[in-house]
């Protein structure tokens, strides 16, 4: 519950889901199943990513994307507290697109806070 839109619902739901996430092998597997990375397509040298592909668990992206969108509306009302990465999504993205950018980024730190048995550090401000 350390981390940045993750409050006790969304973490309890996490682990009844997938425990401590070592079934998945990396970060973006996990984000892959909870259905908040977009769609491939390709043809020979042509890659094409789609909108997300909304497979796998509803209810635990539905929590994500919730957290996210809770957090970007904090990062709108107060700038000056929000990550220089959320800054520049917000200004070169619409904020339905930044808040499943924020909810995927999200996922894939809790699952790396899960694998690793670490707690979460935030990081630093500049």
């Amino acid at each position: 519950m350390k981390i940045d839109n993750v409050g006790p619902i969304t973490a309890h739901a996490v682990i009844a889901a997938i425990d401590d996430g070592a079934q998945f092998g990396c970060a973006r597997d996990f984000a892959a199943w909870v259905g908040l990375t977009p769609t491939h397509h390709a043809s020979a040298d042509r890659i094409r990513l789609g909108r997300i592909s909304k497979a796998g668990d509803k209810s635990l992206r539905r929590l994500f994307v919730l957290g996210a969108s809770s957090g970007l509306r904090q990062a709108r009302a107060h700038p000056d507290k929000a990550s220089p990465w959320l800054k520049g999504l917000l200004a070169r993205r619409p904020v339905k697109v930044a808040v499943v950018a924020q909810a995927a980024k999200t996922a894939r730190i809790v699952w790396a806070v899960l694998t690793s048995g670490e707690e979460f550090r935030a990081p630093a401000r500049a």
